[in-house]
């Protein structure tokens, strides 16, 4: 039954038998054979076929995450439960800022808990890294806290919160952020991200009408553009360009002043000490910071 449930996840996250198979390792007549074996055991059918396409139906929807929590719990059985004897890899997902930031500080304390394990480092964006946890690709991911309700069977857990700022040109005068947005060009963090999102909605809230110069995600290559005179911006606080002499004007929102949360998500299922020992090294750095 674990052979059939293990199939089921990978048919649903890949969307065809054949694709399936191909991380699975079987064929797909055998891919076939084992979803049809299942539906048969479990009195449903759990696919919408179309063509090669498979689609959950409701009550494939409904099977999923149980399947997953199943195989979760059988892998958790033979775990040990001291940190320090755990072996294998943990795959986790970071935002930039996070893998320069918390990450560096966290890690050493974690390898001193947990030396036989593993850290596979994937970067990506907040929305990318939450759907990547999401499809069982991630076993947590670090990123900015997502606009929306999460699935119940997400865990998420605040690490920090990131107060944002105007950068200007060291050359452009002006002490009045508000008046500095409205005036002059603007370099705007991706509004399709989640902390670009925030400033989209802080504009919005104080009436500002910008004049767009330049979009982008990357919060070093932002700061690089405003250094070299594109514009004024927007960011957080956050990053390895407060750490270096910078060539930029930093300027407090005061009172208006909004932020950007950090947080870490993770499967309830997979919850286990050595991620629970991680996430207790990586509040334990933004505390010391």
């Amino acid at each position: 039954m674990l052979r059939e449930l293990k199939t089921l996840v990978a048919v649903a996250r890949h969307g065809t038998f054949a694709a399936a198979g191909q991380q699975v390792g079987l064929s797909q007549s055998a891919v076939s054979a084992q979803i049809r074996g299942l539906e048969q055991d479990l009195g449903v059918r759990l696919f919408d076929r179309s063509g090669r396409a498979a689609v959950l139906n409701a009550a494939g929807r409904h099977a999923l995450p149980l399947a997953q929590q199943i195989l979760a719990l059988y892998g958790q059985m033979a775990l040990p439960s001291a940190v320090a004897e755990w072996r294998g890899q943990l795959r986790i997902g970071a935002i930039a800022t996070l893998q320069t930031g918390l990450l560096p500080d966290a890690l050493p304390a974690f390898r001193a808990l947990a030396p036989l394990i593993e850290i596979k480092l994937v970067p990506g964006v907040s929305l990318d890294l939450l759907s990547q946890l999401d499809a069982g690709e991630l076993d947590l991911a670090l990123l900015i806290k997502p606009p929306f309700e999460l699935p119940k069977d997400l865990l998420q857990v605040s690490l920090a919160s990131e107060p944002f700022v105007l950068i200007a040109p060291l050359d452009i005068p002006g002490e009045d952020p508000l008046a500095l947005l409205a005036e002059q060009p603007f370099v705007r963090y991706d509004r399709r991200s989640f902390g670009g999102r925030r400033v989209s909605q802080f504009l919005r809230q104080q009436g500002i009408e910008v004049r767009d110069a330049l979009e982008l995600d990357e919060l070093e290559a932002l700061v690089r553009m405003v250094e070299c005179g594109l514009g004024v911006s927007l960011v957080p606080l956050a990053g390895l360009w407060r750490q270096r002499p910078t060539q930029l004007r930093i300027l407090p929102l005061g009172e208006l002043t909004f932020h950007r949360e950090l947080v870490a998500v993770l499967r309830r299922s997979q919850r286990q000490p050595a991620l629970d020992a991680l996430l207790d090294c990586l509040r334990g750095s933004t505390a010391a910071a």
